[in-house]
């Protein structure tokens, strides 16, 4: 079983490299984002408590968000790994998480931090927002989201650097560059 966590600030281009390496590695993509979202579109209970946090751009509460991960790799013990995006987000989300595989006989193998200046992330969510609609991508979001990865979310590298865990990708270029940079480092585990 291979494990990665696709890591970076919003905007990064975190979900579309995960589908990516979804189709070439046969791993189940876990996108946090996605999940809530979906439980926030079906006006679920954690759903609507999701999105009153979303759209301030804070961070889920980790307790709904740990639920919700733990519940998911439980449904999905036979796959051949995961592919975690947007998780986890805070370092005491990281120590649930490792203790969590732990528990099911598995690991992280690699943390693939997509970096990206803050001028470029901007750019690439205002024209997401005006691609997919989201509500997440005001400008006024954007700034606070950023500023929060920064405050709460860059711990999780510090996490996993002294394991020679992190790997920093370049995420600048086409699709196909950033990409072909993920699969020279998962290729090497």
């Amino acid at each position: 079983m291979i494990n990665l966590i696709l890591f970076g600030p919003p905007g990064a281009g975190k979900g579309t490299q995960a589908q990516l390496l979804e189709k070439k590695y046969a791993l189940t993509h876990i996108s946090t984002g996605d999940i809530l979202r979906q439980a926030i579109a079906a006006e679920t209970p954690l759903g609507l408590q999701a999105k009153t946090f979303m759209d301030k751009g804070q961070l889920v509460p980790d307790e709904m968000v740990i639920g919700i991960i733990r519940e998911f790799i439980h449904a999905h013990r036979d796959v051949k790994g995961f592919i975690f995006d947007g998780f986890p987000r805070t370092r005491p989300q990281a120590v649930q998480l490792d203790q969590m595989l732990h528990d099911e006989g598995t690991m992280i193998n690699a943390v693939l931090l997509l970096s990206v200046e803050k001028e470029e992330l901007v750019q690439r969510l205002l024209q997401r927002a005006k691609l997919e609609g989201r509500a997440d991508d005001k400008e006024e979001v954007i700034e606070n989201r950023i500023k929060v990865y920064h405050e709460q979310t860059a711990s999780v590298a510090s996490h996993y650097n002294g394991s020679g865990k992190l790997f920093q990708i370049n995420g600048l270029g086409t699709v196909e560059e950033i990409f072909q940079r993920l699969e020279e480092v998962i290729d090497k585990l």
